[in-house]
């Protein structure tokens, strides 16, 4: 089981063991401070990184918030031709079809590169909260933010080596770009100032477009969320 798969079942274990009480929250704080454990998936080129995530928050109504949204992570993954675009697919291809029609390369011979990314996301923005249960928050709002990424990338054949030097020549590729799409969650109210929270963004991105198409990713994140300031829920 992958490790997104892992996580997602252990985050619905939670809700699922959670108490929930019907009524309104007696408590809601000015200002909401998140820090987690956080995984990235990325389908299209079988990249997962793990790191943290952090928001910061101010809750301007009892339904409404405006917060800033930070993740890091980090992780390895192995570059194949079929993750490229297809224009680079066939590039490749029909540089190593003479190779292989001569036996200097197996039939099945495929350049792999080993890439080690580092990935931070920012965004702002606003945030809709459901608050009719005591115990529970239930939080949805769109994801629009940038997002960079420095990956190093090396490989251990001749073949490998000149992809890598076509790419990347000093080793290291790096972009940044704009993602969008949509997060939501779960709040857990323990007590009047501090809460477990389980949360998950679904958002597209064009990272490295001269070598990738579009695509799409997966965050989860899971920790302690902390709510302070003036009681939002007296404001009439």
């Amino acid at each position: 089981m992958t490790a997104s798969g892992k996580f997602a079942i252990g985050a619905l274990s939670a809700l699922l063991m959670a108490p929930i009480a019907f009524g309104q929250q007696e408590y809601i704080g000015q200002y909401d401070v998140y820090t987690a454990y956080m995984y990235l998936h990325s389908s299209l080129i079988n990249l997962g990184e793990s790191g943290f995530h952090t928001q910061v928050g101010t809750n301007l109504k009892k339904w409404y918030s405006l917060g800033f949204d930070f993740s890091d992570g980090t992780g390895d993954t192995v570059l194949v031709p079929n993750m490229l675009r297809s224009s680079l697919q066939q590039q490749i291809a029909g540089q190593l079809a003479p190779l292989k029609a001569a036996g200097y390369l197996p039939a099945n011979y495929e350049p792999a590169v080993a890439a080690h990314s580092k990935s931070q996301t920012y965004a702002t923005g606003p945030q809709l909260n459901y608050r009719r249960f005591k115990t529970v928050t239930l939080f949805l709002h769109p994801d629009l933010g940038a997002i960079h990424e420095s990956v190093a990338v090396a490989a251990s054949d001749p073949i490998g080596k000149a992809l890598v030097q076509n790419m990347a020549p000093s080793g290291i590729k790096e972009d940044w770009t704009y993602f969008y799409g949509v997060g939501g969650g779960v709040d857990f109210n323990i007590t009047r100032h501090f809460g477990l929270k389980v949360h998950a963004d679904f958002v597209r991105d064009h990272l490295f477009s001269d070598l990738l198409t579009w695509r799409n990713s997966v965050r989860l994140s899971i920790g302690p969320t902390f709510h302070m300031g003036r009681n939002v829920a007296a404001q009439k």
